[in-house]
């Protein structure tokens, strides 16, 4: 894949000799900036192609629609943004090279995308949060190639330093990295960060950095504060160091929509964002207070099981998504005694059966079916825990371990593991069935599945596994 894809980008020009500059020649830059209610993104191409393909370009979560033309217009004459195959682009109305320079005027968009971070965050005062990598692009010669690109690729096989993106509000400093400058700048591979808009103050304690909306309920602002860092301590203990420095926690409140109880969030190295939603968030409960702590759980988690090792293509996120929710389970039934996390876990069992049969686990970006991930990811995790004998936090350190050079977690290795852990390669054979093309019959196979890996368990009424 990455032989091919390098054939259809355009080659970058090696620097010439001679003194460095103060910034490498890098072939896109953006300037991102807010004044008043208006935000321009101003492109700079150092070079012709005819399309500049967006890096990050999923679909929204709820209707499955691209969710750029929702909110972006293109100002430069000549040029549209088109969705090509799984990706934005954009390309010249004549079929020719796109300009050196492209205006883009843009709203923040700040609803939920699937499989990916949130292209913003916005706060109940006016402060908004975006996510630097939303402008990443990079070039093809031929826009007709878009298309064939897949959906998931490999973080080397993308040019993530192809773009400089540079945020500025006229209105002030921007707040990155937890600390107020005059401009933010990205161009280092990786996942980004969140630059936030707007007057909010950070609220710093030893263990965080805490950026709250104001309009959030006390209760939710109490237990972020309070129960991030018991959980941060929680998993160093049982999977070494955090990575990264004292990380900062945004959250934002997009108020008490009714018959809504929501949280999303992801993180980024040292940053966790939250976005909060909805009347079922407002009193409080048991349930609500266990349900934010799991969300807190699994958002932390990632600090390890996400960047400690990182999965080796989006097609491997189960090995993250459902890992972190197993630790998340299990973290908050740890602080908190009257959760049962067998509740949850039938919950993904049964989100498994629904999301696989008949199509492959590792496929489900391509079906804007990112929960899969989480539930049948969930369903492995359970059966490595199982099958160890031993938490699954012993599990997942002894990837970390092994993996700590490259940092790259590969599905190869993670089912290798399963083997030695079970001395059944079986179970790993049936797992990667389930991931490559699915089953006709998810509910047979993950019963074949438990019963090997000695989880107890009995029939539903359709057959669905019920854990006992």
């Amino acid at each position: 894949m990455r032989r091919w894809l390098a054939a259809l980008l355009l080659m970058l020009a090696p620097c010439a000799a001679g003194a460095a500059p103060e910034r490498a020649p890098v072939p896109a830059e953006v300037e991102i900036v807010r004044n008043g209610t208006s935000w321009t993104a101003d492109f700079t191409f150092d070079h012709a192609a005819q399309a500049w393909v967006f890096v990050r370009s999923p679909l929204t979560e709820v209707g499955g629609r691209p969710w750029r033309p929702q909110g972006w217009i293109v100002e430069t004459p000549g040029v549209r943004l088109e969705r090509r195959g799984y990706y934005d682009a954009l390309v010249a109305a004549d079929g020719g090279a796109v300009p050196a320079h492209v205006l883009i005027r843009f709203a923040p968009f700040g609803d939920r995308v699937a499989g990916d971070y949130d292209p913003a965050l916005l706060f109940t005062d006016g402060a908004v949060a975006l996510y630097s990598e939303q402008f990443d692009a990079f070039p093809l010669a031929d826009a007709s190639a878009v298309a064939r690109i897949p959906a998931a690729l490999a973080a080397s096989d993308i040019p993530y330093s192809a773009t400089r993106a540079t945020f500025r509000d006229a209105a002030g400093q921007v707040l990155a990295g937890g600390r107020r400058v005059s401009a933010a700048t990205f161009e280092d591979e990786g996942d980004g960060s969140y630059v936030l808009f707007g007057s909010a103050e950070p609220i710093v304690t030893d263990a965080l950095i805490l950026v709250v909306d104001p309009q959030l309920p006390p209760w939710l602002h109490d237990s972020i504060a309070t129960a991030t860092p018991l959980i941060l301590d929680r998993y160093a203990g049982l999977l070494g160091p955090r990575p990264g420095p004292k990380p900062t926690i945004m959250v934002s409140w997009r108020g008490a929509t009714p018959g809504l109880t929501s949280q999303g969030g992801s993180t980024l190295p040292g940053l966790i964002v939250m976005r909060i939603e909805g009347v079922g968030m407002l009193s409080g409960d048991a349930r609500a207070r266990q349900s934010n702590l799991w969300f807190i759980a699994h958002e932390s988690a990632h600090f390890w099981l996400g960047q400690a090792v990182h999965y080796q293509t989006p097609l491997d996120s189960w090995i993250t998504e459902g890992g972190a929710d197993l630790l998340a389970f299990r973290a908050v039934a740890a602080v908190d005694p009257t959760y049962d996390a067998r509740t949850d876990l039938q919950r993904s069992i049964e989100e498994c059966v629904a999301l696989s049969a008949g199509r492959g686990v590792a496929s489900a970006l391509e079906r804007n079916e990112f929960r899969a991930y989480y539930a049948c990811g969930g369903v492995f995790a359970l059966v490595a825990e199982s099958v160890s004998h031993r938490p699954f936090d012993a599990f997942v350190r002894a990837l970390i371990e092994a993996n700590r050079d490259d940092r790259t977690l590969t599905r190869a290795e993670w089912l290798a593991a399963l083997d030695r852990a079970s001395g059944d390669p079986t179970l790993s054979r049936d797992i990667g069935t389930m991931l490559d093309s699915g089953v006709a019959d998810p509910k047979a196979m993950i019963a074949s599945l438990f019963t090997r890996a000695g989880i107890a368990f009995t029939p539903g009424p359709d057959g669905t596994p019920r854990l006992s």
